[in-house]
């Protein structure tokens, strides 16, 4: 089964766990693209909050209903993707530059299911490049901050720019090949001035789904 084939698949798996009333989280990248077009094609009568600008279009030509957190107190399920994900089910996410809202929108959620192909799962956080949402000004100092802590960063560009997020930031790649102690590079960031938000997804995930091949294989967190 191709990487496609899986993504589809567990799309649609997470797409059951939908029901009518709900109020859904909308991710943000190709798996939770697969994940929304199998909810709209179930037609449910469900509000959504999406996590970004593109996926709230998505939904919407899709004929899904889009609220603000404005219409919303709380989130009865969010589906999103990552780009990877280890055992303890420490997730890294925000290649799509949507980290943020995605992060928001999660801590919202009462129950948070992440979704992937088999190729996500991984021993050690850090083969992806994690994305580190920085202001513009602060940017240089963050950048050094981050090669002092062994990181080979870049500057996220767009169409010969750099990339600006929803919410009007940068963002810096920071490669940092293995990233062993996730728990202390998450204080890290949370610490360094300039750091608005950062691609460690730590202790948020509920159900972990993974297409591996034909099967779909459903990982909790193990301290619950």
């Amino acid at each position: 089964m191709t990487q496609a084939e899986e993504k589809l698949k567990v799309g649609l798996a997470a797409a059951e766990l939908a029901e009518a009333g709900m109020t859904l989280g909308l991710g943000t990248g190709s798996t939770a693209g697969a994940f929304i077009e199998a909810v709209a094609k179930r037609k449910l009568d469900v509000r959504c909050v999406a996590t970004s600008e593109a996926t709230a279009a998505m939904a919407k030509r899709l004929g899904l209903n889009v609220v603000g957190l404005d219409a919303v107190a709380e989130i009865d399920l969010t589906v999103d993707g990552v780009d990877e994900v280890d055992k303890g089910l420490q997730a890294v996410k925000g290649g799509g530059g949507a980290l943020m809202r995605e992060k928001i929108v999660a801590s919202l959620s009462k129950q948070v299911v992440y979704i992937g192909d088999s190729s996500k799962l991984v021993d050690v956080l850090g083969k992806f490049p994690l994305p580190v949402e920085v202001s513009a000004f602060a940017m240089p100092a963050i950048k050094r901050d981050l090669e002092a802590f062994g990181a080979k960063t870049t500057l996220r560009m767009a169409n010969g720019k750099p990339f600006v997020s929803d919410e009007g930031h940068w963002i810096l790649d920071a490669g940092f090949g293995e990233i062993p102690d996730p728990d202390e590079m998450d204080i890290f960031l949370n610490m360094t001035p300039g750091v608005v938000c950062h691609g460690l997804f730590i202790e948020m995930i509920d159900r972990m789904l993974i297409a591996r091949g034909g099967r779909i294989e459903e990982l909790t967190p193990p301290n619950r």
